[in-house]
């Protein structure tokens, strides 16, 4: 077992590190991602190892990227792009609606789109709103991504890894505001399946189910939460699409009550289908109506009012206390 301590960043820059080593097929492509090491420096050292060839940099075109990967990935390549923040994949969401998430389906299965878009999201670091956003729900509901986000350096190693080997199109969004929360990686030992939720702490009065940058603020809460007696079990969903519906409804079945948290605005938000499918399959187990938590329905504040946007303790514990009202 190789067990070490790292970053959520620098586990992502390992795994790809890997990546590279692993499969010659395998590129790197976007802004600033050779020589500068991206803006978060999670490809830091990559082209200086691999070279120009394997880790490039792009000019600042969206659309160009995501399209020369495709290209790439027709011909046998498995490209992994940055987008440099969330807010600037909107230039490429044509190219990845259109056709990265549709040719597989188009070919009757012949062709194969093996390439990971990974966009840093999310709120949490001082910025303006195209750096700060979470759009995942625009992409989890497009037919033929796969949608992923890890919360700790141990999912972000190994969820690296299978997205760069999965022959689906991966759009991987990194929690930014994480990057540099340490955790125990074991490189030797892959955790489960990419898709595939797990059970972050374990409880029986209540369950939250999170992903990304969210389940740590749901553990915190479920740690202050023990202190007044409830027991809370904390589900890492890790997936967008597909969703473990089993893995909450196993949680759900026990506990009675379901309590979904996400940076997104709940209007619309994955917390919207997960609370539709756990009412369809839990009806008679539910002690309480699910409930959300997530970004409010306006174009993300200021950075000076992002506190109050952002779902904090306070935001979760009060819709705990309210589940466990009823």
């Amino acid at each position: 077992m190789a067990m070490e301590k790292m970053s959520i960043a620098k586990a992502l820059n390992e795994s790809l590190r890997k990546a590279l080593d692993t499969d010659p097929k395998v590129l790197i492509m976007g802004e600033d991602v050779g020589k500068l090491g991206g803006v978060f420096r999670i490809t830091d050292g990559l082209q200086k190892d691999f070279g120009e060839d394997r880790v490039i940099d792009t000019p600042l075109a969206e659309s160009g990227i995501v399209g020369t990967a495709i290209g790439l990935a027709l011909r046998g390549y498995r490209p992994v792009v940055e987008i440099q923040f969330d807010g600037f994949v909107f230039p490429a969401y044509d190219q990845i609606v259109t056709q990265l998430a549709k040719m597989h389906a188009r070919s009757l299965g012949k062709i194969k789109l093996p390439v990971v878009v990974r966009i840093p999201y999310g709120g949490g670091i001082g910025a303006v709103e195209h750096h700060s956003e979470s759009p995942e729900a625009l992409f989890a509901h497009v037919a033929g991504l796969k949608v992923v986000s890890p919360s700790n350096a141990a999912d972000a190693y190994w969820m690296m890894q299978q997205a760069v080997q999965s022959d689906d199109p991966v759009i991987f969004f990194e929690p930014k505001r994480r990057y540099w929360d340490k955790g125990e990686v074991d490189t030797e030992s892959i955790p489960g399946p990419l898709h595939r939720a797990s059970v972050a702490r374990t409880g029986t009065d209540l369950t939250l189910v999170a992903y990304g940058p969210m389940v740590k603020v749901c553990l915190e809460a479920a740690a202050a939460a023990q202190e007044e007696g409830k027991s809370i079990e904390v589900v890492d969903l890790r997936s967008m699409s597909p969703i473990d519906f089993d893995a909450i409804q196993a949680s759900v079945e026990k506990t009675r009550r379901l309590v979904v948290v996400h940076e997104a605005p709940v209007f619309y938000g994955s917390g919207a289908e997960i609370a539709a499918r756990i009412t369809e399959r839990c009806f008679y187990h539910l002690e309480a109506p699910v409930l959300r938590v997530g970004g409010y329905h306006v174009p993300y504040p200021p950075a000076r009012l992002e506190d109050e946007y952002l779902p904090g303790l306070d935001r979760v514990l009060d819709a705990v206390d309210r589940s466990l009202a009823y």
